[in-house]
């Protein structure tokens, strides 16, 4: 199994910048690849951006390109996801997760962590 906790998230005025980590344990040998994720209230739950472990690879949502870059740093197990230029719209509950295929995208995640509130005041 695999374990995953996110932190970093909080309250920042627009035009702020927040970074989100999410520290992997266990069976981290695993996985190929991590994601982000964010809801918000009364949402469905959608995509932000992705990562291969290996950090070959990424891939962003239309709405964050250009302003976030997710990166990892391998020798310590942690997937960062830098957010610059908030906006309100960004204000969401941020899911990390992790997936176990090899697919890119991939198709479906394996762990999830808790989450972390990122508001974003106007």
């Amino acid at each position: 199994q695999v374990q995953l906790v996110e932190s970093g998230g909080g309250s920042v005025q627009a035009g702020g910048s927040l970074r989100l980590s999410c520290a992997a344990s266990g069976r981290t040998s695993i996985l190929y690849t991590m994601g982000w994720f964010r809801q918000a209230p009364g949402k469905a739950r959608e995509f932000v951006a992705v990562i291969r472990w290996s950090g070959s690879r990424t891939h962003y949502a239309d709405s964050v390109q250009g302003r976030f870059t997710i990166s990892r740093d391998a020798g310590k197990n942690t997937v960062y996801l830098q957010m610059n230029h908030l906006k309100p719209a960004d204000t969401a509950v941020y899911y990390c997760a992790a997936a176990g295929n090899t697919n890119w995208p991939p198709s479906e995640y394996d762990f999830w962590g808790q989450g972390t509130q990122v508001t974003v005041s106007s």
